[in-house]
């Protein structure tokens, strides 16, 4: 019995100094790219068109929103791949400002123009559903790497 405890306490003192959790929020300080307003404007015009041309309303510009799409497109700007990391801490961060009933949000990567991007979407059937959901406010980021490939961020949340 004693050999038995002896033995597990080495094995869980290694598993617990062994094992990490994700933070809460990465401390690396990311270089903030240049954003491309042409086609966060023509971004946020197509998908209000969009919705228009469905009987939705159109979505307001948020600076609130606009504030956590910039920080995300610069934190997948650094990382070099698309992501939805720490989601929930922009949507708790939004809900800080302003009173949200739900905050969604769409990413794309590699797109050249506002159209390209709004289409792959579209043919997605969960952004789809994002950019046709029941929302009130927007943002869009959009920024370029070093190596030229632009990065989105759009943002969307119903007060």
């Amino acid at each position: 019995m004693k050999m038995r405890l002896l033995f597990a306490i080495p094995v869980l003192f290694v598993l617990l100094h062994s094992c990490t959790a994700e933070p809460l929020q990465d401390d690396t300080i990311i270089e903030e790219a240049q954003n491309n307003a042409f086609l966060e404007q023509e971004v946020l015009s197509i998908v209000n068109d969009h919705r228009v041309s469905l009987g939705l309303n159109k979505l307001e510009f948020s600076e609130i929103a606009y504030k956590y799409a910039n920080k995300h497109t610069d934190y997948m700007i650094a990382k070099g791949s698309l992501s939805h990391d720490n989601f929930s801490a922009r949507a708790s961060s939004i809900n800080s400002e302003v009173t949200v009933k739900m905050v969604a949000e769409n990413v794309a990567k590699d797109y050249d123009t506002a159209m390209e991007a709004f289409e792959g979407w579209y043919r997605s059937a969960s952004h789809k559903k994002t950019m046709e959901g029941e929302f009130s406010h927007t943002a869009v980021s959009v920024k370029k790497n070093a190596q030229g490939d632009f990065y989105y961020t759009q943002l969307f949340y119903q007060e």
